[in-house]
């Protein structure tokens, strides 16, 4: 691997090109922990936004089932395997009007490194094809 591979990137088209959709094993659901109630001890959590309403987390749906939460929208997670900059522009915009244009809901989680898409569990191998289809067109010259 060369140095440029592992820096993030800001081209969209770069970002597109490069784009490895896969899925991550597991079913994920996202459960609110309201007020000063506190995540069990031994939950393993995915990931965390604080919202006024509450902590809202991101678990697997046994996760969920074992810390006696309700287990509502049953999602499959895809992580972006390309390193996109935090002030790239487009990307998010792109992999959701992508989704969106195959009646496939997104909800995009962004990390440090990579972008990650929640997706309903029976939508996860259409939306793998979708988000697939970007490294399958030819590059344009210059």
């Amino acid at each position: 691997m060369s140095l440029d591979e592992d820096r993030p990137h800001r081209q969209l088209d770069r970002l597109l090109r490069d784009l490895s959709a896969r899925r991550r094993p597991g079913v994920f659901t996202y459960v609110t922990v309201a007020g000063h109630e506190a995540i069990p001890t031994g939950v393993e959590v995915e990931a965390t936004v604080r919202e006024a309403e509450g902590l809202s987390v991101v678990v697997e749906v046994g996760t969920a089932t074992a810390a006696g939460w309700p287990v509502g929208y049953r999602a499959a997670w895809i992580t972006c395997g390309v390193h996109s900059a935090l002030d790239a522009v487009g990307l998010t915009a792109a992999i959701a009007t992508a989704l969106a244009a195959e009646d496939i809901s997104a909800n995009v989680i962004a990390g440090h490194h990579h972008d990650h898409v929640l997706v309903a569990e029976d939508d996860a191998d259409r939306a793998l094809a979708v988000l697939g289809r970007w490294r399958d067109q030819p590059t344009s010259s210059a």
